[in-house]
């Protein structure tokens, strides 16, 4: 019953965030057979990682990848601004995970280029103290978040996003957002890549961007505390999957409710988590 995709993308999942939807992130990788799985940044919160804070439904979340990894599935690991410390190590390959800071193959004779994306932010470039009081800052609201929702449900009313209610009424901010998409695919043209794959600004985006020297496609997987999306790539083309539009998802996961054993190569990974 699962869904055979070639290529999907999930970034900004925050594992180790009380902000991260874990269990529905875990649906969603039950749901699909990819060839490819690319983790495009921000995958672990290692900027606000506490051992006191780590559900199992994190580590499920780890160690489905992990087997995932083991079973002729490519996974690439790639490196974001919440766990830039692994970008130290990089590039390097861990068991059977491909671990980079940017990734470029081709996919159908079209040229692919996929980082995280935070080297555009001058925050996180400049003032880092900035960018991580704001993280903690963004997961507290997630969390106040939650709670309405909660509320707002068993009242039977539409759930509502604080964080995108800002966004989307200050300017700066939705001005970064157009800035962002242009610059990578300005540099994408520049290098003559087809496709252009970022992360970073939880913004899940398709379109075409071009200037006098060419087009590109520009893509955003989003993420996985609000918008639950990821990119997923078949028969010749890109499309963002929404959680919450998959009628189907929860079913297909429930059908294999076992406990995810960790591999054996990677017993170590989780005693740094417990």
């Amino acid at each position: 019953m699962k869904r055979i995709v070639e290529v999907a993308v999930i970034s900004d999942t925050h594992l180790g965030t009380y902000g991260c939807k874990a269990k529905e992130l875990l649906n969603y990788l039950k749901s699909i057979d990819p060839k490819v799985l690319i983790l495009n940044g921000d995958f672990i919160d290692i900027w606000q990682f506490k051992k006191s804070y780590f559900p199992e439904s994190h580590l499920e979340v780890i160690k489905y990848i992990l087997n995932l990894s083991l079973s002729n599935r490519q996974v690439i690991y790639l490196t974001g601004n919440h766990d830039e410390f692994l970008r130290k190590f990089s590039p390097m390959t861990f068991g059977k995970i491909q671990l980079a800071d940017k990734y470029v193959f081709e996919l159908d004779g079209k040229k692919t280029w996929v980082f995280h994306g935070d080297v555009f932010d001058s925050s996180v470039q400049h003032s880092k103290w900035i960018a991580k009081l704001g993280g903690i800052g963004y997961d507290y609201l997630i969390r106040l978040n939650n709670v309405t929702n909660w509320f707002l449900m068993k009242l039977g009313r539409e759930k509502y996003s604080f964080s995108k209610k800002i966004k989307n009424n200050i300017k700066k901010a939705v001005k970064f957002i157009g800035d962002f998409e242009q610059t990578a695919s300005e540099l994408a043209i520049e290098n003559n890549f087809d496709y252009v794959i970022c992360g970073h600004i939880h913004q899940p985006q398709k379109r075409v961007i071009s200037n006098q020297k060419g087009s590109c496609l520009y893509l955003n997987s989003g993420d996985w505390i609000e918008n639950l999306t990821a990119l997923e790539y078949s028969n010749g083309s890109w499309e963002i999957y929404h959680y919450e539009n998959d009628l189907l998802v929860e079913l297909i996961a429930s059908l294999d409710q076992k406990a995810t054993p960790i591999p054996e190569s990677y017993k170590e990974i989780e005693t740094l988590f417990k």
